[in-house]
């Protein structure tokens, strides 16, 4: 610990890499709360794994055709929105069904974005580092990108915060008090886009859905509100990603594959005790009835 505080300390990168794991904690906890109540984590993961198609178009126009303002941030941005509007368009309006065109969406993004990489040159060796994260590669630019797309999802989850627990909770009612179900849930599932790219730099494209989804599954033992549970979730992504982060920078291990493992064990901490809890409790209350 003494050696990730000094490095903290001493390089801008290993800074940059906790403040990237901060501010993406925050959309992280917001978002992922939604998506676990609603349950929408196929849907997630659907766009999580369809923003390869984003990053290796990118890298490709940039370093082929010398699009120097398309870089993978921004690309992984346009492949997220346009996947969230696809599935969603799809999951309001089509025949077709849902698990059929989430399927398609994450097979052709994952696909045309390895084609991609394949064909830049220099970049074949780069394809792991998409897929799994680096984040001890974040720029400072990518910062301020991602401290506006936290504005983002933080002024929508608060303005339309009433509109989201109706559609999360009870869509027939949301109707009949006049809520566009319709809107609220494609804009839902265009913050969950926005979510998704911010965590796509942490823990790359495959692992993103951990990221998302755990901290709020964990925040749902210990909150009995939605908006109690985006704190905790906030809190428990934090200390994930920066807990994450320290225990990998000793042993030279990957720290987005670090993190995941650490939110597993707090997710699995978190249910165990919580049975152990159920159990004594269960135990008193037989005694005293006998």
């Amino acid at each position: 610990m003494s050696e990730f505080l000094e490095a903290v300390f001493t390089h801008a990168f290993m800074r940059n890499a906790l403040l990237a794991g901060v501010l993406a904690s925050v959309a992280c906890g917001i978002v992922g709360t939604y998506v676990v109540v609603r349950r929408i984590s196929y849907i997630a993961g659907g766009i999580a794994h369809s923003v390869l198609g984003g990053i290796g178009a990118a890298v490709y126009l940039e370093r082929v055709h010398g699009i120097v303002w398309l870089d993978p941030t921004v690309g992984a941005l346009i492949a997220a929105l346009l996947s969230a509007v696809v599935i969603g368009v799809v999951s309001l309006r089509a025949r077709e069904r849902i698990d059929t065109a989430i399927g398609a969406v994450w097979a052709i993004g994952m696909a045309s974005g390895i084609l991609f990489l394949s064909k830049t040159p220099g970049y074949g060796e780069d394809l792991m580092s998409y897929l799994f994260g680096n984040i001890l590669m974040v720029r400072t630019s990518d910062l301020w990108l991602i401290a506006l797309l936290d504005a983002v999802i933080l002024a929508s989850a608060l303005l339309f915060y009433n509109q989201f627990l109706a559609v999360c909770f009870d869509e027939e009612y949301a109707r009949v008090r006049g809520v566009d179900v319709r809107f609220y849930h494609l804009l839902l599932l265009l913050l969950t886009a926005l979510t998704v790219v911010l965590l796509v730099s942490i823990v790359g494209v495959v692992m993103v859905i951990a990221l998302l989804t755990i901290p709020a599954a964990v925040a749902g033992h210990f909150a009995g509100r939605v908006s109690q549970m985006m704190v905790v979730a906030v809190l428990v992504s934090i200390l994930v990603t920066t807990g994450g982060l320290a225990l990998s920078y000793g042993p030279n291990l990957p720290a987005g594959a670090t993190i995941i493992l650490l939110s597993g064990v707090v997710y699995l901490g978190t249910v165990v005790a919580e049975r152990i809890v159920r159990g004594r409790r269960r135990r008193l209350s037989g005694e005293a009835d006998a």
